[in-house]
């Protein structure tokens, strides 16, 4: 007997890229660095230089940068929801279905709203402006500040 009982259905798993963002490393040279523009909820922008490969909600973390991910980054919450300014949204890889059914809870959506889980930084992405939207689905009961691990 193979030990699969063939009345269950099969499910699916969804994993994401690990990364451990209480140690995101510093860029080490020009070519490896992205800079990214958060505009936070009282309207101020804070520029912040990533690496390639840095995921968007980390290092919004490692920064003390307002952005909840309650999922930690899989792909079950809408709390790192945020806002792609211009072109950029373009240059990102089109959404998967998990993040559209994600995104599909988030306050005040618009055209441009991502998951900053998702968002990796490349260089062709020197220079882009997320925004935190003013409302979110808080996971968390009010006046909670999530805390990288």
């Amino acid at each position: 007997s193979s030990g699969i009982n063939a009345e269950w259905p099969l499910r699916h798993l969804h994993t994401t890229h690990t990364t451990f963002h209480e140690h995101l490393p510093e860029p080490e040279s020009e070519e490896e660095t992205v800079r990214i523009n958060y505009i936070l909820r009282d309207g101020t922008v804070r520029t912040i230089a990533g690496r390639t490969g840095d995921n968007v909600m980390y290092l919004a973390h490692k920064h003390d940068i307002e952005i909840e991910g309650a999922c930690e980054a899989s792909l079950a919450c809408c709390t790192c929801h945020v806002y792609v300014e211009g072109e950029y949204c373009d240059m990102l890889e089109e959404a998967s279905e998990d993040e559209e059914d994600m995104l599909d809870m988030a306050p005040e959506l618009r055209e441009t709203s991502r998951l900053s889980c998702q968002i990796l930084l490349e260089r062709k992405l020197d220079g882009i402006t997320v925004q935190i939207p003013r409302i979110t689905r808080n996971f968390y009961v009010d006046g909670h500040v999530p805390q990288p691990h």
